[in-house]
Formats: structure tokens, sequence, C-alpha cells
């Protein structure tokens, strides 16, 4: 075992600067001999929790400390150019109680003390002190830097008062060499005999940054992406490539450096014989469920369950008391009733709000108790859902019920549970961006002063990557011809990638878990250190998900996702009573509703939930859904891996013939899917039914092959077979029916999640099909509300078409007219105020305003009575070219006469404040007196329309064309799946953006082309022997045909052109 020890330590988790991952750092530590190794990263411990686990599994003694900020005065100063550079300080933890203390110090430092970075200061250090072994830290250390600054009595002064505080043995005196940092040597001397004065001990440490040294560069390149510079800037903010040794030394190295102070080496290994912290992991953690009359939760769930139970079911059979008495039993003697008390309680203060909340998501779906508690909205026992699936004896871990919330109101329900359990026992959980391929490779090129397009160019060279496997920049060499090409006859290439293949992987940034949330029983401090969020006030764990929950900390972790779908059908509802004065309950409505199949049948899924896509809508339309069976395969189905099932699925629901069974035990299993396994449920009942397993091994199973881990798929590929032929198969057949069920247990929806996904579906199809204005102004005010930029012009747009299809009437804004947002009108959709660019939130409030109780008659009127320091201007003329002021005139007209109005209301209010009539104050006609012009060319008037709401409202430019461009033998766009990938095809629409670039190897031009046909949208690639001969036809707002071949990257389809020409 090693006599020497790394103490100061940064990995990853000093985000932008330390290069280390954690399990290399372990690796090479236990290399070295090393029977401990320290993680100090710098003002936070996001990394440590996650650190103890792995280091405790490597046989290495983990001890979890922290390089703090120390405030140079108070932590609450925070004046700018004086409290901006705080000293560093090494704190370690001893034990638990010293962990405790830790916890307190950073969350401290982050909630009250951040400042740029998140600082201590001497008072909390004299309150939470305890059990914590300091060291004196780099040359940024409080000590050193005045060393550095010939403060030498300061120096001496300040190492007394740490030396006090901590107590004998407990201060140390740091010392680091790093021979190229010109006077760190120097500093050493004086720092050695600073603790020969006073009798300090000393302590030798090498300020790990990275592991290797040929690290040093990509640690470098870290920090640039840090401070947004480049390599080329010799006089960067921060470096430190001067000194490339910052990397985990070997003791040998360690101790031939310091070879004069053998008892610093020493005591390294003293301190690590001080620590020795024992964390509890994995043990389930859950606050305090307020009963009363000492009632156990075990208790009241049971009541509360029985007198619930007639609400959801009219007759209660036997059944039904069976599957409620087993699943009672399993919660119960789990210990879990607490949980469900807590989910039932949150779940129905939000429903009592009017707070849309989903059916539910997952496999909690599958249990009676949350079906009945309200939790989920699905019966299991009309789905035939298994509970096991969710909850079993034999489950090692505790059940995770995931909610859907209305997206616009999932934050009162938060706030709901901080008021009830406390805000210092509630937080959101933190999540770490990572440098995956493609970003490091555009990181790692700006940070080497690169022109954008050649990282640009070679990250698009890497295939996208999914869910649970990310792509990796060594599997792009091997599965992308081009980008294996450019690495080995691209010198400049070669280095990129070399770089980037470093830094991949890294945290690069931390934010907010898009739901986690955390309750406890005690202050989450206790558990976890505490920081606000990098922009706003919300506090949030340091830990993540995969540390804070049941395989780390053990806190009680919820999901409160935001669905946006929930949101439109809480607002088409709200829309259906104002409009026609009825309370729709979708808990009552039929699922055989022959109206909204029909519309399903025909394709006509635009704003249907999970549906909508252009694949999935072709699917539907072939498929012809009858019931909502039909529908959870489908949604099942359409995802990786199981997708190659959907033709005969279609087949065998056409065909009834065709209908067969893997087994005859199988029939009442895969009944439902037409003898077709589409679930992970499905794949576990067929090794239960047939191979004999238990609900814990079926579970091992789903998670084996979801894992892909060759070893383990091995062994369960044995035992399945094994299984099989005990009871009655060929072995033969056996690997048959394995090999079915292998796609499905790794990319599967579980049956649970599909129902709750195809209720969500259905119930927005059957709101379309049946109240389809309400319904579709929900969908415009949603989408609105929830994009920016040309991806809600888009959205829209696609919406305005659907709406035409559907031949409601859209009235275009109007000043007297329109609200903030959409509104029912005539049995039409009115648009809002807010639709229109630039009239944002304080022109609209002084509009509606100055509108109360009369509506404006003219526009010299409309100036007259709004703010016009609010609205001015541009905002006016806006509001003229979408067309919300026609009542007034023609917008010629309007346009001419604005700036005259304009200047007479500033001329009125200057009268109006040196006491004089203003000129609007005489006896006015009724009508403003107008020039008399023609009005702006239609093409004009479109193209406002485009430019003010971001598509065409009043016409679509292809409508005359339309016809012409189908007689040319174009494809609508809404119709390319990526099954058409590699097929020469013609396609047709309207040029809505142009972008042209010079190629690099040739300096020749090309372009990338945005192609609208109102059916879809596309991006076509215009190569530049095309370009040559067809410039002329790429024009914004051109009608063009174009043939050319589907091509598909990064996800996106476009068209590589081969001939192209203009309509007209």
């Amino acid at each position: 075992m090693s006599d020497f020890v790394h103490l100061h330590t940064h990995s990853e988790y000093s985000l932008l600067d330390g290069l280390g991952k954690l399990d290399h750092l372990i690796e090479r530590a236990k290399s070295f001999g090393m029977g401990a190794l320290a993680i100090t990263d710098h003002g936070a411990m996001y990394g440590s929790f996650k650190f103890y686990l792995k280091a405790k599994a490597a046989g290495i003694k983990p001890i979890i400390g922290v390089e703090t900020y120390i405030a140079r005065r108070s932590r609450f100063d925070k004046e700018g150019k004086v409290d901006t550079d705080p000293y560093h300080l090494v704190l370690l933890a001893k034990n638990e109680a010293g962990y405790q203390n830790l916890m307190k110090l950073v969350t401290q430092a982050h909630l009250e003390g951040y400042y740029y970075k998140p600082r201590v200061d001497w008072e909390i250090l004299e309150k939470y002190h305890e059990e914590l072994i300091c060291l004196s830290a780099c040359l940024h250390g409080q000590v050193p830097s005045l060393l550095r600054n010939n403060q030498d009595q300061e120096a001496e002064t300040i190492a007394k008062k740490y030396a006090e505080l901590f107590g004998p043995d407990h201060y140390y005196i740091e010392l680091q060499r790093h021979p190229k940092i010109a006077d760190c040597d120097a500093i050493n001397e004086k720092l050695v005999k600073l603790a020969k004065k006073l009798g300090l001990p000393i302590v030798a440490t090498n300020d790990i940054h990275y592991v290797d040294p040929d690290d040093a560069q990509a640690q470098e390149i870290l920090l640039c992406v840090q401070t947004q510079d480049t390599m080329l800037n010799k006089n960067r903010k921060m470096s430190m490539i001067d000194s490339p040794d910052f990397y985990m030394r070997s003791p040998e190295e360690m101790k031939g450096l310091f070879i004069q102070y053998p008892e610093a080496i020493e005591n390294t290994a003293r301190i690590a014989s001080m620590c020795d912290i024992n964390l509890s992991v994995g043990k389930w953690i859950l606050p305090a469920y307020p009963l009363e009359n000492k009632e156990t939760p075990e208790a009241h769930l049971t009541t509360v369950v029985h007198d619930r139970l007639k609400n959801r079911y009219k007759e209660i059979t036997k059944d039904i008391r069976e599957r409620i008495d087993y699943e009672l039993g399993i919660i119960n003697s789990r210990g879990y009733a607490t949980y469900f008390l807590i989910v039932s309680d949150f779940v129905n203060w939000a429903k009592s709000h009017r707070i849309a909340v989903g059916p539910g998501r997952g496999s909690a779906a599958g249990s009676v108790v949350s079906y009945v508690l309200g939790i989920t909205g699905i019966d299991p026992f009309f789905f035939k859902l298994p509970f096991e699936r969710f909850l079993n004896p034999f489950r090692p871990t505790p059940p995770d019920i995931d909610l859907d919330f209305a997206d616009d109101r999932r934050d009162e329900v938060i706030a709901y549970v901080t008021a009830k359990y406390g805000s210092d026992k509630v937080a959101q959980i933190i999540t770490f961006g990572t440098m995956e391929a493609r970003g490091a490779v555009r990181d790692s090129g700006r940070a080497l002063g690169m022109p954008y397009a050649g990282p640009d160019r070679i990250s698009k060279m890497i295939p996208p990557g999914f869910q649970g496997s990310p792509m990796t920049i060594d599997k792009a060499i091997t599965q992308s011809p081009d980008l294996a090409r450019a690495y080995q006859t691209e010198p400049e290439t070669k280095r990129l990638l070399d770089v980037a293949r470093k830094l991949e992987g890294v945290a690069r940034h931390s934010s907010v878990h898009a739901a986690g949330v955390v309750i406890a029983d005690r202050p989450l401090v206790t558990y976890t250190p505490l920081q606000k969020e990098s922009k706003g006030e919300r506090i949030v764990t340091q830990y993540d998900m995969y540390t804070v929950g049941e395989d780390g900390v053990g806190l009680l972790k919820m999901d409160f996702l935001g669905l946006r779908n929930l949101t439109i059908i809480a607002q088409a509802l709200a829309f259906i009573k104002l409009t026609q004065g009825k309370t729709v309950d979708l808990t009552l409505i039929p699922l055989d509703d022959p109206r909204t199949y029909e519309m399903l049948g025909d394709g006509e899924t635009t704003g249907i939930f999970q549906l909508e896509s252009s694949g999935m809508r072709r699917y539907v339309k072939e498929l012809k859904p009858s019931s909502i069976f039909d529908l959870m395969a489908m949604v099942a189905l359409f995802r990786p891996g199981p997708m190659a099932m959907i033709p005969e699925f279609i087949k065998r629901k056409h065909n009834p013939s065709l209908v067969q069974f893997p087994d005859p035990r199988l029939t009442d299993v895969l009944a439902q899917s037409y003898g077709l396994i589409c679930y992970q449920d499905d794949v576990l009942l067929t090794a239960i039914t047939l191979a004999g397993y238990s609900w814990g091994d079926a579970d091992k199973l789903r998670k084996a092959v979801g894992k892909k881990i060759p070893t383990e798929m091995k062994k369960q590929k044995e035992k399945f077979i094994d299984g099989c032929v005990k009871n009655g198969l060929t072995q033969k057949r056996a690997e048959e029916i394995f090999t079915l069920i292998e796609p499905f247990a790794g990319y599967g929806f579980n049956k649970a999640h599909a129902a709750c996904y195809a209720m969500i579906a259905y119930q927005t199809a059957y709101l379309k099909a049946n109240f389809p204005v309400e319904y579709m102004t929900a969908v415009l005010t949603a989408e609105s509300r929830g994009n920016t930029g040309p991806i809600r012009d888009e959205k829209i747009g696609m919406i305005v078409e659907e709406c035409r299809r559907m031949n409601i009437t859209l009235l275009p804004p109007d000043i007297n007219a329109s609200d903030v947002e959409f509104t029912i009108e005539a049995n039409g959709i009115r648009f809002g105020l807010s639709a229109i660019k630039n009239v944002g939130t304080a022109v609209i409030e002084s509009v509606l305003a100055a509108r109360v109780g009369e509506p404006f008659t003219k526009m010299s009127d409309f100036i007259r009575r709004v703010d016009v320091s609010k609205v001015n201007k541009k905002t006016i003329e806006s509001l003229v070219k979408a067309g919300a002021m026609d009542a007034f005139g023609i917008r010629a007209q309007l346009l001419m006469v604005l700036p005259d109005f304009l200047d007479r209301v500033h001329k009125d209010r200057k009268a109006t404040a040196a006491g004089q009539a203003g000129l609007f104050d005489e006896a006015s006609p009724p009508v403003d007196v107008l020039p008399n012009i023609e009005e702006i060319p239609k093409e004009q008037l479109l193209a406002f329309e485009k430019e003010l709401l971001g598509f065409y409202l009043t016409e679509h430019p292809l409508t005359r064309l339309i016809t012409k461009l189908r007689d040319l033998g174009t494809t609508p766009l809404g119709d390319i799946t990526s099954e058409r990938v590699g097929d020469k095809i013609r396609v047709g629409g309207i040029v809505t953006a142009v972008k042209r670039i010079t190629t690099k190897a040739g300096n020749q031009e090309m372009a990338f082309v945005k192609l609208d046909d109102r059916t879809g949208v596309v991006e076509i690639v215009v190569f530049p022997k095309v370009y040559a001969r067809s410039f002329a036809v790429w024009q914004a707002d051109s009608v063009v045909w174009v043939t050319g071949r589907v091509d598909e990257k990064d996800d996106r389809l476009t068209i590589l052109v081969d001939e192209a020409g203009s309509v007209s």
C-alpha cells in the first residue's frame, strides 16, 4: 500500500476546469497502490456522493472535500473589483459530522455568498468547522497569497487564526511543486519557514486537474470554453498550459519532488488515516405524511382505498376486492403506504384546483390502488394491466410514480408540495449537460481558434445517437466513411478529433432537471448540498437524480412533468364551457366514438398527441383504428426496434385469419394486439407463462436485455430456453420465441404507459373531432405560448393550414376585437394582438386599457387614446401591416397618414401641458380624412403577413398554384418519411429561407433552402453544380419545383437537388 495519498484533486465536476472523470481518477489511484483518494472540486460537491460510491466499489477509501472560496471580506459583501477574487481553502471531512458541516458550508456559500464564485467567510467557518481538516491550498490560498505579496506578518496572523480554529493536527500548510511557475519554490520556502515558526504540519499535494500528462492541452481547451477564449490568444484570462504538470503524479514522483520534505509526504497518509466516512446508501427516506389520532399510514391508506372504491367501480366484484387486497398487502408490507398517500394528496389537490393531470405514465397505471386513489386515470382491469410490472414482492427497489401536469400550471403543484412539507425540505434536482461527441468537436474547434466552417463540417459527419446509446467519436469514425476519411487524410481534423475525444462525456454545465423534485423528512442540507439555479431563485440539489434518489442518498424523488397536450386539453374544455355552456368530463366520454375514429382513419392527426408525425399519420391512416387498444399498440410500436412490426399489425387488424400466437398459452396475453408482442409486459408475461419465470426473474430479464450486456444476455437466453423446454417447447421453438422478444425488452413501452398515452391521444382526437373550433383554438394558444422564433412560426403555420383544411374561419388580428391571445368569435378563431411581432405586453396592455368601454372609431382616435410612449410608430406600423386596423381604411392610406397623425398627437400633448387647446380637441369628423390612393399589391400584403405574423393568414401564395404543382407530379412534403431515403422524387412549394455559402474546397457557391408546400417543410440542399445553373430560382417567396434524392442527416430529412425550376 502506498504511503502517499493525493488530497487535492479536481474532477470533471470542477466544471470547465477539471478534466478527470471519476472512474479514471480512481483507476489511476488504485494502479499506484493508493489506499485512499480525496476529491476537492472548486466550490461545489456535485460529484462527491458519486465519488464515494465508486471509490468504495473499487476498494479505495473516499475522502470527501472541497476547495472552497473564501471571501476577502464578508460573504454578503458583493462589490465589483473588491469582492471578485476570493481566496482558496481546502477542506476535508473526517467523518459523517464533518461531511454534514461541509454540505452546510457549501450550501451557504451558494445561497448567501455567491458573487461570481460561491464564497464562505470566517463567520460560517467558525460555525461549521468541526470535524474538518483544513489545508492552506494552492498559491491562490490566503496564506500563500499574502506571502507572495510580501505580507509575511499578516500571513502569520492568518495561519495562526486557522490553526486555532481547526485545532491541533487539523490545519496543514500545503506545499505544491510546479517548476514552471516562477515563484512556486520561493513561496514553498516561505511556507515551510512559517510552518516551522508556528509549529504547524506541512503536506504535499499536486492540485490535480487531469489524469495524464498528455491531457494538459485538452484541459486548456476546457478553460478556453469556460472563458470564451481561444488558444490563439496568448494573453488569455485563464491558462495552465505553461505548467503542464497538474496531472495525477505517481507516489514516486511526489516523493522525488519533495525529497527535502519527507514529512510532507508522510502527512498525506496520516491525514487519510484520520478520515473515515461511512454514509447511508440506498435507504429510502420518506417525509412524514400528516395523520391524526396516531393512525398508521398503512391503516389510513387501507381506509381511504376502501372508502373511494365506489367512486371508481359501480359494482365491486370479487376480482376487484382480491386485487385491492393483494396490492395493499404488498404496498403496506414493503413500507410504501406513506409514498402513496403523499402522491395521492398532491395529485388530488391539483385536480381540485382544475390543473389538468394526465392519466398516468409508466407502470404505475397498472395499480388498481393508484386508480382508486385518483393518482392514475386508467382502469387496469379494462386494459388488462399487471400490477407486478409496477411493484411485486421480489422487486428490490421502491416504486416510481411519475406524473404529467399541464405545462403552464406544473409549478403550482410544486409550490403546493413545497408549502406542505417546508421550503427547506423540498427542492428541484440538478442535472449536468455533458460534452457529447458533436458538442465536443464544436467546442474544441472554437477553443483552438479554427474557422467555424471546419468543426461544423466535421460535427455534421457524426451520426446522431439515441436515448440510452449516445454516439461517441470512436463509434462515429467506424460508422461514417466520410469522417473516417477526414480523420485519416486531414491533419487538422485529426488534431481536432483527438482533442475532442478527451472532452466527450465531461460535465460541461449544470441546469435544473426538467421534472425532478425531492422531498425530505428533514432539512435537505442534511442529505445534499444545495444551490440556486444558474439564472433564477429556485433551490436545487447539487446531487443529480442518479445520486440523490433510491440508489444513492435515498431521498423521495418525484418527476413532475409538464405536458403541453394537457394544457391544450384544459384550454379546450374551458373554451367549450365558454362558447357552448357544456361541461365535458373526459373520464366519461365514450371510447368508441365513431366521429373520432373516422377522423383518425382519414389521417387527420395534426394536433393529436403522439399521432401527428408524418410517419405515424401514414400508419394510422392504413390501420384505421377502431379501438383504444389499436391506439395503444401504435403508441408502443412506433419506436426503434418494434416499428418493424407495424405493417404486420395492420395486416392482422384487417384480416383476422392472419392472427396467430407464438404459443396457445399466450392467447389471453396477446389477444388485444392480434397475437403480436407489442409491450415490455408481453415479454415478461411470455417468460413467466412459457419459461416459468417469477416476476423477480422477469424483471431481471427486462433489465439485462435493456442494458444489452453480452454476458447477462447469454445467461438470460440460456435460462429462458431451459425454462421453455421444461414447460414442453422444443429447443428450436424456444430459441425462435427468445429472438422474437429480444427487441421489445430493450425498446418497448410498458403496457401501462402505452395505455396512458393512448388515452391522451384519444382524448385530444375526441375533442378535435367533436369540438373542432374550440380544440384548434386551444392548440394555437398553447403552441404560441410554448415556442418562439422560427419554430413557433412553423408550428403555427401548420396549424393554420389544418384549420383551413377543416374549413374553420380564421380572423386576423383586429384592434377592436382581438384580445391578448386567440379567442373564438362567430364560430371562427380570432388571432390575438400578441400574434403580431413588435407588439409586446406593454403595448397590448395600453391598447386594452384604452379600449375599455368604447371601441376605437378611427386611427386618429386610436392614437389619441393610447399611450404613445409605449405604442410607438414602429408598433402602429406593425398593427397596420398585419391588418389589425383594416376597419379604419386601406393599409396604404393608413401607413401614409401615420407620421402626420403621430406628429399632431405629440403637438397636442405639448399644447395641453402648456394649457392650450390641441388640434385633436377641436370637433373632428366621424372618420379620418385619408388620401385617395390605391391599396398595396396583394403580394406585398401577404409578405407583410409573413413578416409580422410568421406565416400567411388570409391567403397562401401557393393556393392558386397548388393544382399546377400537383400536375407536375410533385409529392406532398408531409408524405415524405424515412422510408423514402434514397428515392428520387419531385416536390414543389414556396421558398421560405435561403442560406448561401461558399465551399471551402472549391470556393464555389451553394445553398441550403427551406421549402414549404402547406403539408410540411423540408430543407433542400443545392450543391455548386446545380446552383450554378439554377441560382435565379432560389429567391425568398418564389414558388419552385425540385427533383432530387431524399437524404437523412441528424434525424432530419433533406432533399439533394438534381434539377429545379420556377412555377408561375
